[in-house]
């Protein structure tokens, strides 16, 4: 079986690999004397002995960290769309969202102190990512390359799950309309009750937050309240069942608005994906369900280290919020 062709270079060599690599464009280097230069080397190098930072006090930096998060909090305690789970998932959500509306406010709460998820290695710790097609449309809107290799042409491969998360999440936090909350867990949903009085239409119009770390320790320490974000739609992105994992799913159960968790299957790639993409949907009144977090609620299969339908089930997740949003926000204002 021939391997995926090798990754670019910005001097690719001579290979008798067959495949094509698939690669954003790479800016050429700027060559100087036949060595290469740039502008931090032409600042920087060789001054290195009168090198030093502007002066600062202390209490500056403190003053400028926290005002600057503080007036994030203030801004997004009421944002438009509110996703949990900064997985490869819920990225591709906020991605999709924050390009095609960048009028609203979009939010992202991550329990980890890393956003990313399971998407910084691909299976069993290694570190080469597969994505079935036609995911790869979704690596090449991100200009991330990847192999392919013909006589395997139903995936492709990138070199390191790594490139593609980053990648992401550089791009959603490049995004003006767009703060990420990490270290940060949602501790519980904040709910409007239906006029029939009827659970299962339960609103949902928010989160309880809290720090990831407060929220580790309530049964060790005294009580600490938490803090709300409002949002009329809530797209909930946090994985198969886990400490934090299906967290809104397991929470719909508890207060009756879903009668029972259908519980994740045993892995089968297949039927896996397309399921998941196929049934991203709003579960709840004002809270969309995508990722692995939908097997928990459905009892789809597992789909193992295959990531393709992580991102294009985030992309129908932002369909689907685009799809409510009016609806959800006029419902909220009443």
């Amino acid at each position: 079986m021939t391997p995926p062709a090798a990754l670019f270079d910005t001097v690719a060599p001579a290979t008798t690999i067959k495949g094509k690599v698939v690669a954003p464009e790479v800016t050429k280097t700027t060559l100087t004397g036949g060595e290469s230069q740039t502008k931090l080397l032409d600042q920087f190098g060789g001054k290195w002995d009168e090198f030093k930072f502007a002066p600062i006090r202390e209490s500056q930096v403190s003053r400028a960290m926290t005002r600057r998060y503080f007036q994030d909090l203030d801004k997004y305690a009421e944002t438009d769309i509110l996703i949990v789970g900064a997985g490869s998932c819920g990225l591709s959500t906020a991605y999709v969202l924050a390009k095609a509306r960048p009028d609203l406010k979009i939010a992202i709460v991550e329990a980890s102190v890393s956003p990313g998820g399971g998407a910084w290695l691909g299976g069993q710790l290694f570190s080469a990512m597969v994505m079935r097609r036609p995911a790869n449309v979704f690596l090449e809107e991100l200009g991330v390359p990847y192999e392919t290799d013909p006589e395997n042409p139903n995936y492709v491969v990138v070199k390191h799950a790594s490139l593609f998360t980053s990648t992401l999440l550089s791009k959603v936090l490049s995004f003006p309309n767009v703060k990420l909350f990490n270290a940060t867990s949602v501790e519980d949903l904040i709910t409007r009750p239906a006029a029939s009085g009827n659970p299962k239409e339960t609103r949902i119009a928010g989160a309880v937050t809290n720090w990831t770390l407060v929220t580790l320790h309530h049964d060790d320490h005294s009580c600490m309240d938490p803090n709300t974000i409002n949002a009329p739609v809530i797209v909930s992105t946090t994985g198969h069942d886990g400490p934090f994992g299906a967290f809104c799913a397991k929470r719909l159960v508890s207060m009756n608005t879903v009668d029972k968790l259908g519980g994740m299957r045993g892995l089968d790639m297949n039927s896996a994906e397309d399921a998941i993409v196929k049934n991203t949907r709003e579960v709840a009144k004002g809270l969309i369900i995508g990722g692995m977090e939908l097997s928990e609620i459905d009892g789809f299969n597992r789909m193992g280290p295959t990531f393709g339908a992580m991102v294009l089930s985030g992309v129908k997740a932002a369909e689907e919020a685009l799809s409510i949003f009016d609806e959800r926000k006029r419902e909220c204002a009443e």
